[in-house]
């Protein structure tokens, strides 16, 4: 049975938590199980040899993270290496849209003056 938690979650959404050797966590769900866990992509951890591998981890030691909205050059600029680290290309090219938009919004706000 699923826990409220992992009700909530679902495929793509960035967490954190805590893995049950007690380490700090943040990734994101690759897939979420039917026996309580969710399979998570490691971005960062206390464990540098787990970042970038998928480890199972129990649904009630996950927690979704706020979506959040980029608003700057460096955040998106950090999120495309994610996606590229991660194989993302739909998320890499919106996210190159978006760079780009920014560009040719500050190359408008040159020109006018």
């Amino acid at each position: 049975m699923l826990s409220n938690n992992a009700s909530i979650i679902k495929t793509g959404d960035w967490i954190k938590g805590e893995s049950r050797d007690g380490e700090l966590v943040i990734g994101y769900i690759e897939s979420p199980l039917f026996d309580g866990a969710v399979n998570v992509t490691v971005v960062n951890s206390d464990n540098k040899e787990t970042v970038g591998k998928t480890i199972q981890m129990l649904s009630k030691r996950v927690k979704k993270l706020p979506d959040s909205m980029v608003t700057n050059r460096e955040q998106i600029l950090f999120q495309i290496d994610l996606a590229l680290s991660t194989g993302d290309e739909e998320w890499f090219l919106e996210l190159s849209s978006k760079l780009n938009s920014m560009r040719q919004l500050a190359e408008g706000v040159h020109l006018t003056k």
